[in-house]
């Protein structure tokens, strides 16, 4: 069975993130969040339906939703959905 994307799973996602991908955060927000000139982005939140970006544009912090192709089934899922949009986001820069 599945692990679910609950408050705690997306609090270690999203510190995983941060602390050792900030890179890929970066990429979201630019690829996927349609921040092209965004500088900084954090994860904050995970949800079965998407992530939720504290992104820096100009200087500014805004708050960037980026969704996902399909509801995430848990933590897994969550896992191979970042790395492949990861990958699709590389290709496309």
């Amino acid at each position: 069975m599945a692990e679910p994307i609950t408050p705690a799973v997306s609090d270690r996602i999203c510190k995983h993130m941060n602390d050792d991908h900030a890179e890929a955060v970066l990429l979201y927000a630019t690829a996927y969040g349609n921040q092209p000139s965004a500088t900084a982005a954090v994860m904050e939140a995970v949800d079965p339906n998407g992530m939720t970006l504290a992104v820096t544009v100009d200087g500014e912090p805004t708050s960037v939703r980026v969704p996902f192709d399909h509801t995430l089934e848990g933590a897994e899922d969550a896992h191979h959905t970042l790395v492949a949009m990861l990958k699709q986001a590389r290709v496309k820069a």
